[in-house]
């Protein structure tokens, strides 16, 4: 049943890491305070307009993760993968906030973040939230059938 809790979980889930595609993710701001430029997630833009394709992993790991969010709410008669892609969409957007973590340390500005980049981290509860749903489904189906 596509109208379940879990879908629409997932359906926010996936709303939220298509909005945090497409804005900015923080500044950055040099050691006197001013702003060098902007992180977006697939590129790093500066202040005089040059752009820097370096972040692209991020997009791909967030544009990966909404794909397998928004096909998992599909998958609903198969309850067993539905529950494996939430969890291996949690560990890819684990992996997006170290990799984010990494080009943050390695970059010689200070990063300041936007709320944006906290959506993925409410996309990991929420796709948390879909799976014990998900699981509590599996179990309920389990002890109906020993009842037969």
């Amino acid at each position: 049943m596509i109208q379940r809790l879990q879908s629409i979980y997932l359906l926010i889930s996936a709303i939220l890491q298509v909005i945090c595609l497409s804005l900015p993710l923080g500044r950055l701001v040099g050691e006197n305070g001013e702003q060098m430029g902007q992180l977006y997630n697939l590129l790093l833009r500066s202040v005089t307009g040059e752009a820097s394709f370096s972040p692209w992993a991020l997009f791909a790991l967030l544009l990966t993760s909404a794909t397998l969010t928004f096909i998992d709410i599909f998958l609903f008669k198969k309850r067993a993968l539905q529950m494996r892609v939430a969890s291996f969409t949690c560990i890819l957007l684990l992996g997006y906030y170290a990799y984010l973590a990494f080009f943050v340390w390695n970059i010689e500005a200070s990063y300041t973040p936007s709320i944006t980049a906290a959506f993925p981290f409410v996309a990991i509860v929420l796709n948390y939230l879909a799976f014990r749903g998900i699981l509590r489904d599996e179990l309920l189906v389990k002890s109906l059938d020993r009842l037969r």
